[in-house]
């Protein structure tokens, strides 16, 4: 389902993540260029970090966020050129459910909203994979309206109401304790 996005300025796309590929599937929905970020372990093979090179990933060290410094730093500048960034806000594979999303990147996207001057829209996306026929599968994507926060302490509200839309185009539940 194709929604019209922005014209101009920076987006950051918030899909729903569950396979491996979520990715090349989102790379094929969203019009190119695409910079995706992505956890620092994955950069570690090489068949998989020319990979994500190549699609324009941008490593995180999601336990000792220092050691992303550089990485910031080129997430920040894109932004600024108006770039799309990808961000996974789940962090990690929930299949059959939508995960809690994660809001400490949204807040680093926030703090710097006000320098690059413009209101950036958080699209969510909902990625729905039919049932398996052998080695087939229907696969749909549901795009979501933007949604927009004006600070830095709006990132967790903003990442419950992303959650919650996601949770809404896929048609998954919540995951729950």
């Amino acid at each position: 389902m194709k929604k019209a996005l922005p014209e101009q300025g920076p987006i950051i796309i918030l899909p729903k993540h569950q396979y491996w590929t979520d990715i090349p599937i989102i790379s094929l929905v969203f019009e190119p260029l695409l910079y995706f970020v992505a956890k620092q372990e994955l950069f570690k093979y090489p068949l998989i970090r020319n990979y994500l090179f190549l699609l324009g990933g941008l490593p995180v060290d999601r336990k000792r966020s220092i050691r992303s410094l550089d990485s910031f730093k080129v997430l920040i500048s894109l932004l600024k050129a108006g770039e799309k960034i990808v961000i996974f806000p789940e962090g990690t594979y929930f299949r059959n459910e939508v995960g809690f999303g994660k809001s400490r990147l949204l807040q680093m996207i926030l703090r710097y909203q006000l320098e690059i001057g413009y209101s950036i829209p958080f699209i969510p996306v909902g990625i729905r994979y039919g049932e398996r026929l052998r080695w087939r599968r229907r696969v749909e994507v549901f795009i979501g309206s933007p949604l927009y926060a004006e600070r830095e302490s709006d990132a967790i509200a903003l990442t419950h109401r992303a959650m919650e839309e996601i949770s809404r185009l896929c048609r998954l539940p919540r995951y729950s304790t």
